[in-house]
């Protein structure tokens, strides 16, 4: 009887046994040394300390560190594409990323903000010249007011970058001066949260602008990114003043274009006076008035869907809310939520629905544009303002609608072998003699 009852109980607990070493097993294979990047990550102990990190930091933090093979971005050889999301920046078509129902949601929040950080906005307006609309359309694309959760550990992800990122030597200073950051204690390891690319706080930055830009506004004796309102409010302003802001200047105006505008000159190098855009047929949309000093703003032409959707002329200061994220659709939305954030007015021209090109298929065109000696910048498969205009001229060359927007169907044509020439008849044969 005792005999049966403990085989009995033996059989009833081995199941639970397995099924527990099966859900471990996983973990206990993550959890296995990659030798390399220990190695790697200790070959950057010279370098932390001339940043002035401390051996105990060091160590206590790279201790059992190891990489996120998962992230965007990465060079992997030999390993399987890891399947995770890319920038939707640079993947989805502006109707999605542009969204009416996130802006209006956002707009109507940022509006409750503006009253209740009403002197703090005051305050960061007058020391740095950045309007409180701007400041606040960062804040909610970034970190949706600080509702959205960052799901990684910021130390794993500079060290990640740069041991395999495809921008090794800038991740490998962030992942030094990250170390700096905790050992001055701006922040604990466990709260160090970021993006998939390591930028931190409420308005996101990398450790290198934290160091550049971070303010202590609220006055509590610490620059807190991550927590306090007022200082990442007013460290995004400063970055962006230290970025060249222009105070008074707005970020672009949407035109309408006349019909003979050429997309192909939608680039930053293509400038011209506000005034002298009015009077080559562009108009504002609305019928709103430009003052003298309005015109006489220099400002580049943008298409940024092609010759669908609406178009801009983008001021200076469209270019430093760039170079804050480097792409032209987080532009348009932190500049069109700003506007909605002052008035309900959405944009005059409605996105068409055009359909994005996979990364890979951007990459292909591009390379296809150098070899035509039509493009000469990154191949980085992001249909970006140059992509757009030297598909322009290719299409121009190639007697194809002129659009300035990177399809199916002309990539197909860039890569249709060439037409065989025409057979030449036969000449006829001599009669035999």
């Amino acid at each position: 009887m005792l005999r049966t009852s403990i085989t009995s109980r033996r059989r009833s607990i081995a199941p639970a046994l397995i099924a527990l070493a099966l859900l471990l097993w996983p973990l206990q294979t993550l959890a296995a040394p990659d030798p390399a990047f220990t190695q790697f990550i200790a070959s950057l102990w010279p370098e932390a300390q001339k940043a002035g990190v401390s051996r105990k930091t060091f160590d206590a933090v790279t201790r059992r560190l190891e990489p996120d093979y998962s992230l965007p971005d990465l060079i992997l050889p030999g390993r399987p594409e890891t399947g995770a999301p890319a920038q939707a920046e640079f993947v989805q078509v502006p109707s999605q990323y542009v969204n009416e129902g996130t802006i209006s949601r956002l707009a109507s929040h940022a509006q409750t903000l503006m009253q209740q950080h009403r002197s703090t906005l005051i305050g960061i307006e007058r020391d740095y010249g950045v309007p409180a609309p701007v400041v606040l359309a960062i804040y909610g694309r970034e970190t949706d007011f600080g509702r959205a959760a960052l799901p990684h550990n910021a130390i794993r992800v500079l060290a990640t970058q740069a041991y395999v990122g495809r921008r090794k030597a800038q991740f490998r200073e962030e992942f030094v001066l990250g170390l700096k950051i905790l050992d001055e204690g701006h922040i604990k390891l466990k709260d160090m949260k970021s993006s998939w690319a390591g930028a931190m706080g409420l308005t996101q930055f990398l450790p290198s602008e934290f160091f550049k830009n971070a303010v202590d506004y609220d006055r509590d004796g610490h620059r807190d990114i991550w927590t306090s309102v007022p200082d990442a409010l007013a460290s995004a302003a400063l970055q962006l003043k230290n970025k060249g802001w222009q105070p008074g200047v707005r970020w672009a105006y949407e035109v309408r274009a006349p019909a003979n505008a050429d997309c192909t000159q939608g680039v930053p190098e293509v400038t011209r006076s506000i005034g002298e855009w009015l009077k080559a047929g562009f108009s504002p949309s609305r019928g709103r008035q430009l003052s003298a000093a309005e015109q006489a703003q220099t400002a580049s032409f943008l298409q940024p869907e092609g010759v669908y959707g609406p178009t801009f002329l983008t001021t200076k200061n469209y270019f430093v809310i760039k170079d804050y994220n480097f792409s032209d659709l987080y532009v348009l939305f932190v500049g069109h939520l700003s506007d909605r954030i002052s008035s309900p007015e959405r944009f005059e021209t409605q996105w068409s629905a055009s359909t994005q090109l996979r990364t890979s298929d951007v990459e292909a065109m591009q390379q296809k544009l150098t070899q035509l000696g039509l493009y000469t910048d990154k191949i980085d498969g992001k249909a970006g303002m140059k992509t757009r205009s030297a598909l322009g001229a290719y299409q121009k060359s190639a007697k194809l609608k002129v659009d300035c927007w990177p399809s199916t169907a002309v990539l197909k044509a860039m890569n249709a072998p060439p037409a065989d020439p025409k057979p030449q008849p036969k000449a006829a044969s001599q009669p035999k003699r």
